[in-house]
């Protein structure tokens, strides 16, 4: 594949130039290539997890393309545009708004990994009628009646409800004592609250789980003293811990670990799972932690992991990589379906959308109901084990048995 079947944009490298430099001359450019856009962090606080989505979405073109691209369009092969959100909700609205005009012939695109920045993106891509696939989990994103939004994860408080009974059977089958009090950190971005709104609102009373601790944070977090002198006061059975940032996720382990806590750890999202973690925090203190995310490499995709060790030197394939791998696929799907490329015909396409299971998605079928989420959409428990976090659950689609951390 030479240069031209699939160039590479990023806007926040040249956001500074005239817009007549913006894009190649017209006779440079394809004709047959099927844009879509990817707008994601890829400087700044958040620039890890926007590059490892580009790394996803980048290898899933790769293999559509050498697959002969969209049959229905003659062979027409994808090409990836990558527009940079910045680290800041006000940086990610005004990338999409120069993301709208700058490539009107855009046909789909994918982003924008904090919730907080889909939900800003998504006002301006609504306006312009672009189909959005989004990973993100706030229950907020489907929840405004826009038809141009296509949610592939459960939304948060789905998949707060699918991880508590699913943990503390795990509990339970494993010590033979099911938990009963709880203590909750999370920091105060919009995927993360969304998850414990719907736990304090019945999740818990439900499990009959007792909320114990419950301290909320900013990222990126200073000092986690006074939130772990709270654990260790009250020493629930476990801690539900939602950060966003990977720094806050090592500083809070580490007080943990300096404390003497040895409270089994279950987080939501991928935070807790990243390489870098790795370079402050030992694998003995990850060892049994969990976490429940929307998505994440599993069984049948040992051959991805590979690539993605090999081209990218990634130790494994996380949420972010796995997601946008996928979403091409369904962009492939929507354009073979659709018959053209052009937005309108797209984003019908994926409402219509009835292709069964996805063997990049958990749970659930590729298909979206009428508010843009995916139909029956599961979530993946995650939790390391000798160094490395490994799908644990559903157990159809484990690449490892689960464990319960005991002290």
């Amino acid at each position: 594949m030479n240069s031209l079947t699939r160039r590479i944009f990023t806007l926040g490298a040249i956001s500074a130039l005239p817009l007549t430099m913006l894009a190649p001359p017209v006779h440079a450019q394809d004709a047959d290539a099927v844009k879509i856009g990817l707008i994601a962090p890829v400087s700044g606080l958040y620039a890890r997890f926007g590059q490892v989505m580009r790394m996803g979405a980048e290898l899933a073109i790769e293999d559509i393309n050498a697959a002969g691209g969209i049959e229905a369009l003659g062979g027409a092969e994808l090409e990836l545009v990558v527009i940079d959100s910045g680290d800041t909700t006000e940086k990610a609205k005004a990338a999409a708004e120069r993301m709208v005009a700058e490539y009107p012939d855009l046909v789909g695109a994918t982003g924008a990994y904090l919730s907080s920045f889909t939900l800003a993106v998504t006002e301006v891509t609504e306006r312009a009628k672009l189909p959005v696939l989004t990973l993100s989990y706030s229950d907020l994103i489907t929840e405004r009646g826009f038809d141009y939004i296509f949610q592939t994860s459960a939304p948060a408080g789905d998949q707060a409800g699918i991880a508590i009974p699913t943990v503390l059977d795990l509990a339970e089958a494993t010590t033979g004592t099911r938990p009963t009090t709880v203590g909750i950190i999370t920091d105060n971005t919009a995927a993360s609250l969304s998850s414990v709104d719907a736990m304090k609102d019945g999740l818990l009373e439900d499990n009959n789980l007792e909320l114990v601790v419950d301290e909320v944070f900013t990222p990126p977090l200073a000092d986690a003293t006074s939130l772990i002198q709270q654990l260790r006061a009250r020493r629930p059975d476990l801690v539900f811990f939602l950060p966003t940032v990977i720094s806050d996720s090592k500083l809070i382990l580490e007080k943990m670990n300096e404390f003497n806590l040895d409270i089994p750890v279950i987080s939501f999202g991928i935070a807790i799972a990243e390489p870098d973690v790795l370079d402050t925090i030992s694998p003995d203190l990850l060892e049994g932690v969990m976490s429940a995310v929307g998505n994440y490499a599993f069984a049948g995709h040992e051959e991805l992991i590979k690539r993605v060790q090999e081209k990218y030197g990634e130790p494994w394939m996380n949420q972010n990589a796995i997601s946008t791998y996928g979403d091409m696929w369904i962009f492939k799907q929507a354009l073979e379906d659709a018959g053209e490329a052009n937005r309108e015909a797209v984003a019908q396409a994926l409402r219509d959308m009835d292709a069964g299971p996805s063997p990049y998605f958990p749970g659930g079928v590729l298909a979206f109901d009428e508010t843009g989420k995916r139909e029956g959409a599961g979530l993946t428990v995650i939790q390391w084990q000798d160094g490395v976090p490994r799908t644990v659950f559903p157990e159809e689609i484990a690449l490892s048995p689960a464990i319960w951390p005991t002290e």
